[in-house]
């Protein structure tokens, strides 16, 4: 009776090496055409490197042009985790979106802003009445334009929004049908550095309280907590690296995204705000920009917020 336990006891530990060893979860990452931790870190492998002795494959689909159509695939069951902007989480919340906010990146001035064609006539956010500006509908363009009218004194509903991807609104921009365009990194980089067009308004001007952060779902982080810490810990070590090699970072983001070199002094100045948890005061933050959500009516009704962000920082 001894010897079979001790032989059923060598059998179960020799299986549990056997599995440890065997990767069994496969991470499915969403990544944006963005100016990001999570892209350095594709860049470096530090996620493999960190994931693989844990058993964990990582695999990238992307890169998505905004947030929305990568919140859709992890809505949809194709991706564990992806990024974007406190925004774009307000309304992936509303449209009832199971996703978690795990970390928390302020946008820096020089991240966002609005543009006119180089030859506008329009010099300052008063000039955009009776004008028509592209944005993406709930997301990082559409908060910003609003908030800047509203900073402004300029009535919301003397301006035109055009619901467009990034893509089509540097078209439409260019093309002349639309008048302006309220953008991101590293879409306003490029656009800025290839002298198409100029700077309106950036994010400080606009009175932006935007932020970049990352999400997995919940289902994932119910039953893979330790997983979403270990990529956590990369995206902050990917973040220390870059605010110390700004150069070098935004090198990085030119290469990965197919951009200009030209652009890469600019997106390393402007895309390395120190990564944190969502603590608190972030959850506060984001709960502000909800209501305000609300009171301009970006999004009809007010989701959750406080049980769709964790804080990582306490483990």
């Amino acid at each position: 009776m001894f010897r079979f336990a001790i032989l059923a006891a060598l059998f179960m530990s020799a299986s549990a090496t056997a599995h440890a060893a065997d990767p069994q979860l496969t991470l499915r990452i969403g990544y944006l055409k963005g100016t990001t931790d999570l892209t350095l870190a594709k860049a470096h492998g530090s996620l493999e490197k960190a994931l693989e002795p844990r058993g964990v494959t990582v695999t990238w689909a992307g890169p998505f042009p905004a947030s929305a159509p990568a919140v859709e695939a992890l809505n949809g069951g194709t991706v564990d985790l992806t990024g974007g902007s406190s925004t774009s989480f307000i309304t992936s919340r509303a449209g009832g979106v199971k996703l978690v906010m795990f970390a928390y990146q302020p946008q820096s001035a020089g991240n966002e802003g609005i543009v006119v064609r180089a030859d506008s006539s329009l010099h300052n956010l008063a000039d955009l009445q009776g004008h028509t500006v592209a944005v993406n509908r709930g997301g990082t363009g559409e908060y910003l334009l609003v908030h800047a009218l509203n900073k402004a004194n300029v009535p919301v509903d003397r301006v035109t929004r055009a619901y467009l991807a990034p893509p089509d609104a540097s078209s439409a921009l260019n093309g002349g049908h639309v008048d302006a365009w309220a953008t991101w990194d590293p879409f306003l980089s490029v656009i800025l550095q290839n002298g198409s067009a100029r700077l309106l308004a950036d994010g400080v001007q606009a009175g932006s309280e935007n932020a970049i952060a990352f999400f997995v779902s919940q289902d994932f982080l119910r039953t893979h907590r330790d997983v979403v810490e270990a990529v956590y810990d990369v995206l902050r070590s990917e973040n220390a690296w870059a605010r110390a090699h700004k150069q070098e970072a935004g090198d990085i983001w030119a290469k990965e995204l197919g951009l200009p070199a030209a652009v890469a002094a600019r997106l390393g100045e402007f895309n390395t705000n120190p990564i944190g948890p969502v603590g608190p005061v972030e959850t506060k933050h984001i709960e502000n920009i909800t209501d305000w959500y609300v009171e301009n009516r970006i999004i009809p009704t007010r989701p959750e917020i406080a049980p769709f962000v964790t804080d990582l920082s306490q483990r």
